[in-house]
């Protein structure tokens, strides 16, 4: 039996690798069985793994007579860094592989968590003013909403960057930044530019609606964690609201010095033709990417998948299946090629579907919906709206990886709790074991003849 001291390091280097996953957005069974595959490569059976919105927990119990031991960790908030997911993805597959052993692993993850990012954060800053300038083509926006969006999305990721260094909540940064993007609406109007006003302020917050975490929670939901699914969607409504509170103000604030937008209708602010479409959806996920620090083999890549998925939800759309149906076919075709793009560029399937898939993400029904509420009137439709087109989205992606990845036999034996093919980390199979069995075999027939 290990040593004690041993297995709290194989469960430390477990909950550390998953913390990483986690606070990456990556899905809470991918997380888990990730982790299981952790303690597996370190030689612990019967380990346990538990995984909520905030906090990661293992335990393993040696034998029924002696006490199980227990190790937790709490997630904190990460900045996105698709980077460092894709080096802990390469080193657990190394680890499950044998390539490295326990104690390498760790050290090798100390490096990766410790290290910098790989461009600076200005980069990072102008990437995000690009993914709204594709928004604002993808809205079938002119060059004038296309500079104004962009603009908006620096000044947002400025000015939240300076308040997540004084440590505000993050409903707080939604509120400065839907404020701050519905008074540059207010300064475009006061010139008289004549561009539409719902279209300037979509454009401005579409960065801070939560598509990503209320597709996120409906992917736990479908995978059996219904906790930390409510977690996430609970985040997503507070961070929309934030959103909601600040174009108020920024409206209100209008009004003050005589610029009346009128009443918005974000979200119902027209679309652009086919081309123009899949050209800002492509520029949107494929700057997206490269603001989350995704390795640059990959960036042209995620834009030419995200054109396509908008391009296919557009044709949808053109034959009037529907929005939640053409997300859903969309999201397959994203989940198919995702396999083999990540295969062939050496990343997560993660690190290509969430940027690929924000242009089709239901956050500007989620705003209309809880606006409309706000207002008195209905928006239970939107929001209705909304959770249908997360779940086509989220499904759509694992039926994807369905069709491009089955699951063998062997990798639903060891990862019960896993409801479909994985976005992070490896499948582990008996292969190798059968194979040595076989050679052992035969050699013994050998010797016997």
């Amino acid at each position: 039996m290990p040593e004690s001291r041993e297995i709290y390091k194989t469960l430390d280097l477990a909950l550390r690798v998953g913390e990483l996953l986690l606070s990456s957005g990556a899905g809470a069974a991918d997380v888990s069985a990730t982790m299981l595959s952790v303690a597996r490569a370190c030689g612990l059976r019967g380990v346990t793994a538990d995984v909520t919105f905030t906090a990661l927990s293992m335990s393993y119990q040696s034998s029924v007579d002696e006490p199980a031991m227990i190790q937790m960790r709490q997630v904190t908030h990460r900045e996105l860094d698709y980077e460092d997911l894709t080096q802990v993805d390469h080193l657990v597959r190394a680890l499950v592989a044998g390539r490295v052993d326990r104690d390498e692993a760790r050290s090798h993850l100390a490096r990766i968590v410790s290290s910098g990012h790989p461009m600076p954060r200005w980069a990072a800053t102008l990437g995000f003013g690009a993914t709204g300038g594709g928004v604002g083509m993808l809205l079938g926006g002119d060059v004038v909403v296309t500079l104004i969006a962009a603009v908006a999305a620096i000044g947002v990721d400025l000015l939240q960057r300076a308040m997540s260094r004084r440590r505000l909540p993050g409903f707080y940064q939604q509120v400065a930044g839907g404020l701050l993007a519905t008074l540059i609406a207010v300064a475009t109007a006061a010139t008289h530019v004549q561009v539409d006003p719902s279209r300037v302020v979509t454009a401005g917050i579409i960065m801070l609606l939560a598509g990503v975490g209320f597709m996120g929670a409906i992917q736990d939901a479908l995978t059996g964690f219904p906790l930390t699914a409510a977690a996430r969607i609970l985040e997503a409504m507070l961070a929309t609201a934030g959103v909601i509170a600040g174009v108020s103000g920024g409206l209100t604030v209008g009004r003050m010095i005589g610029v009346d937008l009128g009443h918005l209708n974000p979200g119902a602010a027209g679309w652009a033709d086919l081309p123009g479409m899949a050209a800002g959806a492509a520029i949107c996920a494929g700057a997206f990417a490269f603001s989350c620090y995704a390795p640059l083999r990959s960036v042209l890549p995620i834009a030419l998948i995200g054109g396509l998925a908008q391009a296919v939800f557009y044709l949808a759309q053109d034959r009037e299946l529907g929005p939640a149906w053409g997300s859903a076919i969309a999201a397959v075709v994203i989940g198919v090629v995702s396999y083999s793009a990540a295969g062939r560029f050496k990343v997560p399937p993660l690190v290509i579907v969430v940027p690929a898939i924000v242009p089709l993400l239901p956050g500007l029904s989620i705003y209309r919906g809880l606006s409309l509420m706000a207002e008195g009137r209905n928006g239970v439709l939107s929001i209705a709206a909304a959770a249908a087109i997360a779940i086509a989205l989220a499904s759509g992606v694992i039926l994807g990886e369905y069709a491009a990845q089955p699951l063998r036999r062997e990798a639903r034996r060891l990862e019960t709790r896993l409801a479909g093919p994985r976005l992070v980390g490896p499948l582990r199979t008996r292969t190798r074991t059968r194979t040595r069995t076989r050679t052992r075999t035969r050699s013994v027939k050998r010797s016997r003849v």
